[in-house]
């Protein structure tokens, strides 16, 4: 006969003795006691030990609550993370999905622990938030691609309307022309659009080399540093990465007091509105590039001169294209003249007009996008960019080859939410372990010889 205890069954430096030293989990107590009846009914598991679970899941990538409470049965590790004995009973499965139901639905507790392990880290100096990287990506939802019904949704972008219509009617007005009709509440753009019957939550993706089909997208920051994630956030896959774009940012930026100075997004962030955003909060911007749509055989865009002095673009053939109005969308249209044009020995490469009319449109906060575009080109914007593939795009991989975030494990976006929330919160606890650890290690080593004797008589 053989004793050995719990603590020595479990390697000294093990992944979840890393976690348990470097985290503190005792806040979690206080953020759900006001969801227990302090008086009433038997007493319930520690939610702690309930979080943990979870923790141990997402951690290990065992996307089933099932199969993760069959691993705990028979895992000393797992069991030494939970202090629970080795005749300890592991709570059911049901606990876990029972207590999101009835207890943590209405409650924002999935967002305060992420957002407490981001402020744990922030206390360790691992998190500064001077350069923020986003992106986005998909989850798989648990719906069929071929069974939907065609719905009419409205197209809402309100805030940015707003600042937009605004920026319009300034612009019209001191080109002498009449205001638009405002917008109504009801006035959005309307759009057909592909709903699940058993997701309806999940938006179908259509987007170039990806999969089609219903997903979600999971848009993610990630601080520059030590590339630990400082938001996530969670979207229907149809709804394009800009829209929840400054939002987020300035929830990062008030939430965690950070003193941004730089941010860095992949090309499909470059819109005019975003860009117009990051100018305004004083940040240095810095985005991919898109080769545009061309027709073989036409001119670019880019072979027509805008003259910003005299507000005019000069075409191939030394016409000079006027100013005509600006539309609700926020572009300044500018023609050419058709007399001309029909004569112009570059007619067949320049437009397919019936009318012989060239029209070109430029945004009135193009401006901004050209400033922002030129951030690439330079040696700190190159610097700054090639540090994406090492933050975001890396953590959007382990996420999915470590943590099970290829599919989203239940349906509905609040559900999603707590998945993304969680893996995240998994990802940012396993490095705030293993930078906690690797420091203490250096410091050991390096401090050591200072101990020894022989050291100290060579130095005296």
């Amino acid at each position: 006969m053989e004793f050995v205890t719990l603590e020595e069954l479990v390697p000294g430096d093990h992944l979840l003795r890393k976690v348990e030293k470097a985290i503190d989990f005792g806040f979690i107590r206080e953020r759900v006691k006001g969801l227990y009846c302090p008086n009433n009914g038997r007493p319930a598991i520690d939610p702690v030990v309930l979080f943990k679970m979870l923790f141990i899941g997402y951690l290990f990538g065992i996307r089933s609550e099932r199969q993760l409470v069959r691993e705990i049965q028979v895992n000393m590790a797992y069991r030494w993370f939970l202090r629970l004995g080795l005749r300890e009973v592991v709570p059911d499965a049901s606990t876990i999905s029972q207590n999101r139901r009835r207890r943590f639905t209405a409650s924002t507790i999935y967002q305060e622990i992420f957002d407490e392990i981001v402020e744990q880290a922030i206390r360790r100096r691992l998190v500064d938030g001077r350069i923020l990287y986003t992106d986005s990506t998909h989850l798989k939802a648990s719906a069929n691609k071929n069974r939907y019904e065609e719905k009419v949704a409205k197209q809402s972008t309100r805030k940015y309307l707003a600042a937009l219509e605004e920026d319009v009617g300034a612009e019209r007005a001191l080109r002498g022309k009449k205001p638009l009709k405002r917008r109504g509440k009801d006035d959005d753009d309307d759009k057909t659009i592909k709903v699940s019957p058993v997701d309806p939550d999940s938006g179908y993706m259509v987007r170039e080399g990806k999969p089609r089909g219903f997903f979600y997208l999971d848009h993610r920051t990630v601080d520059a540093k030590h590339a630990l994630i400082t938001d996530t956030h969670v979207t229907p896959a149809n709804v394009h990465d800009s829209i929840p774009y400054l939002d987020r940012l300035d929830r990062q930026m008030e939430r965690f007091k950070f003193k941004t100075e730089a941010v860095g997004l992949d090309a499909g962030y470059f819109t005019a509105g975003i860009c117009k955003g990051i100018e305004e909060r004083g940040l240095y911007g810095v985005m991919g590039y898109r080769r545009p749509n061309h027709l073989k055989g036409y001119f670019y865009k880019r072979d027509f001169h805008y003259n910003a002095k005299e507000d005019y673009y000069r075409c191939p053939g030394g016409q000079h294209l006027q100013y005509r109005t600006t539309t609700r969308q926020g572009y300044r249209e500018y023609v050419s003249n058709p007399k001309k044009c029909r004569s112009c020995f570059h007619a067949q490469s320049c437009t397919r007009s019936a009318n012989f009319t060239k029209v070109l449109t430029r945004h009135i906060w193009q401006d901004s996008k050209e400033r922002i575009d030129a951030h690439r080109l330079t040696d700190c914007g190159k610097a700054l960019y090639s540090k994406r593939k090492e933050t975001v795009e890396r953590s959007f991989a382990d996420a999915k080859q470590l943590h099970g975030h290829r599919y989203a494990r239940m349906r509905g976006i609040r559900k999603v939410s707590e998945q993304c929330l969680l893996a995240a919160a998994c990802q940012n606890m396993k490095k705030i372990a293993l930078l906690v650890a690797g420091a203490f290690l250096w410091l050991r080593y390096t401090l050591e010889p200072l101990k020894s004797p022989f050291y100290r008589a060579m130095c005296f």
